[in-house]
């Protein structure tokens, strides 16, 4: 059984570290939750945070309530730090002594060095999928010119983590990184952000089967998680592949359901709507037209360099910066 103490974070975007050495932060916030220092815990929340437990007895509550049936913490396996939408993440993988699985404990840290989410659960895990050595029929390009990041991206957990998703297993987020990071100036600005409004691309020829258009760009720190995708299109390449590149910019839809489409040929801009935390591009591929049903499929893309490297044919992964090969 999964259980969340707390979560305050989408896990898409980037930007600079928030803290000065995050990893002896979650260490110090990590050993104070699991001996039980709540006034200390207490204290470092952000004041959303302390609204939603209400008091510091009821985050003492929560607390037990989390670690019971789990024994104690036995054998630190990982640990690391990312920055994600402007907060560091402390992430933490251990073994305990009442449960078989790895739990991973995740403290997410604000600009002020606030806690503003944690979590502790079974260590998520990749999806089982019948396609692992599939091999993409259409012939792929990158649906974006120029350089980008490549944020989440590849086949394990720690590079994607879409890949715990049936339908997302092989997911893409990219932005555009300058200078280290994804925007410049007031960052609760959308223009503020490299890749706003930056052109999207059919990755391959095919007929569009959906296009959304309607769902305004998410503030900031706000997203719809009821209408995951935002303003989106999805391509139908033939031999059941169906790509979906979402979260595009409102009403910079150049295609309609039912055109036809071909290979870089401008299908809207980049934007913030849908469960999004900053601006960027999600691409996917599964085999059915429909969020949420059938199954991820790899997408392999086709003359593209990763990191000044050409690259003919493969799937890019995280870390990477990618542009089409000349």
């Amino acid at each position: 059984m999964i259980r969340v103490f707390a979560a305050a974070l989408a896990l898409v975007g980037l930007s600079v570290a928030a803290q000065a050495d995050p990893m002896s932060a979650g260490q110090q916030t990590a050993e104070r939750l699991l001996r039980g220092d709540v006034g200390a815990i207490w204290s470092a929340l952000t004041p959303e945070m302390q609204e939603s437990f209400g008091s510091a007895q009821n985050l003492a509550a929560l607390r037990d309530d989390l670690l019971a049936g789990f024994g104690d913490e036995d054998t630190i396996l990982t640990e690391r730090t990312d920055v994600q939408a402007r907060h560091d993440v402390y992430t933490r993988v251990s073994r305990w002594t009442e449960t078989s699985e790895p739990l991973e404990l995740v403290i997410v840290f604000d600009d002020a060095e606030r806690i503003a989410g944690f979590s502790l659960r079974p260590k998520p895990v990749a999806a089982p999928s019948p396609f692992l050595d599939y091999e993409t029929k259409a012939t792929l390009r990158l649906p974006v010119d120029g350089d980008w990041f490549v944020y989440w991206g590849g086949r394990d957990i720690d590079d994607n983590y879409h890949a715990v998703d049936v339908g997302q297993r092989f997911a893409l987020d990219l932005l555009i990184m300058r200078d280290g990071q994804s925007h410049s100036g007031d960052p609760s600005q959308l223009e503020s952000y490299h890749c706003w409004g930056q052109a999207i691309l059919a990755p391959a020829e095919g007929v569009v089967v959906a296009a959304v258009d309607v769902l305004p760009d998410q503030a900031i720190g706000a997203s719809d998680p009821a209408n995951p995708a935002g303003n989106h299109v999805v391509i139908d390449f033939g031999n059941e592949e169906y790509g979906f590149l979402a979260h595009l910019q409102h009403g910079s839809l150049r295609v309609a359901k039912g055109d036809v489409v071909t290979a870089g040929q401008e299908i809207g801009l980049c934007g913030n709507s849908g469960n999004s935390s900053e601006p960027h591009l999600h691409f996917h591929m599964q085999t059915q037209p429909e969020l949420g049903q059938g199954e991820g499929l790899p997408a392999q893309f086709t003359q593209y360099r990763a990191d000044g490297v050409r690259i003919d044919r493969g799937e890019p992964r995280k870390g990477e910066t990618i542009q089409p090969a000349e």
